[in-house]
């Protein structure tokens, strides 16, 4: 039973028949996620009071410079999450391959794997503009007891057992889901306390919404420019707003609440689209899904992807269910 202002722990508890088959770990693990969200929150909150930003001077896998924030959050995660001992597996956006992560007794004993972007939209955060953490949960593929396998990541997103964000902004929320609805927890920085803020988050099945970087119109195939071209027109109920922030966890938490479309399609530059399928799309399509949404690579759904690599990228729309389908028909003619 969900009761507002309930804090995440009581939610929890009163939930866990949510996933039966978990003795505890799963708990656990949301439990984890939210005591390295608040540590996080804290070094982003103190942004331009110490020397927590601009590039920390090397670069990911994905060849991308790495914000110092990045490096500070992937780190606090992880260490999160190894610490506790609920984990057999970490990968992430700022690590080459995935970790396997021991119990105290050297062994392998644990039953789920985590993916992650610990900062999406670090570029933000000089300029104090929202950003945020990106999880997905999966159970391992591979027996206990032995080391996790490249096979335990690369499942499909249908295979994922929980799902969540933090965005850290005017208010700092911890938005998940363990298939079973969305739920959104605003922390009280006072208490250090998470509350239940938004019980069961629904997209609204149409919206007025679209975000995408239109500095990128030129290079993007002709469905896309033929839907933003519809999105503008001036009928009855268009134009639509252009909404685009460029952190995918501000624009697709703004429509889920307001009834939108985030878009970051393949394009001339980007064959295959820049997001990552795994720790990025996965996480976002099951949450939005549970909430009513679409999430779409333009044909078919993200979540029936099979992965073939870790950093894999995919072409993503994601949103108000409506708007979704009208950005396939566009993409499909």
């Amino acid at each position: 039973m969900m009761a507002k202002n309930q804090t995440l722990g009581e939610f929890i508890i009163d939930n866990q028949a949510d996933f039966p088959y978990s003795s505890g770990e799963l708990s656990r693990l949301i439990n984890s996620i939210r005591l390295a969200a608040k540590v996080v929150n804290h070094e982003v909150n103190k942004a331009g009071l110490v020397d927590i930003t601009g590039e920390y001077g090397d670069t990911n896998i994905q060849g991308e410079e790495q914000q110092k924030l990045d490096v500070y959050a992937n780190n606090k995660f992880i260490q999160t999450l190894t610490n506790r001992e609920i984990v057999c597996g970490i990968a992430s956006e700022e690590n080459e391959d995935f970790l396997t992560i021991k119990g105290c007794n050297g062994d392998h004993q644990n039953k789920y794997v985590v993916l992650m972007d610990p900062l999406d939209g670090s570029s933000n955060i000089d300029v104090n503009v929202s950003v945020g953490t990106i999880f997905s949960v999966y159970r391992r593929l591979s027996p206990v007891g032995t080391p996790v396998t490249a096979e335990d990541f690369l499942q499909p997103g249908n295979m994922q057992v929980a799902a969540g964000y933090i965005i850290y902004g005017t208010s700092t929320m911890l938005v998940y889901t363990t298939g079973n609805g969305v739920n959104g927890f605003t922390l009280n920085p006072a208490l250090g306390s998470w509350y239940l803020s938004h019980p069961n988050m629904k997209f609204p099945e149409n919206g007025k919404i679209y975000s995408t970087n239109e500095g990128n119109y030129i290079h993007f195939p002709q469905g896309v420019k033929d839907f933003i071209k519809y999105c503008q027109e001036e009928k009855e109920d268009r134009p639509y707003t252009s909404r685009y922030i460029g952190s995918m966890v501000s624009d697709i938490h703004r429509n889920m609440i307001k009834g939108g479309i985030f878009m970051y399609p393949e394009s001339s530059r980007a064959r295959n689209g820049k997001l990552r399928l795994l720790y990025e799309c996965n996480p976002m399509a099951f949450i939005t899904e549970q909430a009513g949404g679409k999430a779409s690579d333009g044909f078919k759904r993200i979540l029936d992807i099979q992965p073939e690599k870790l950093h894999q990228r995919t072409p993503f729309f994601c949103g108000s269910k409506k708007m979704v389908e009208k950005a396939e028909e566009f993409m499909q003619r």
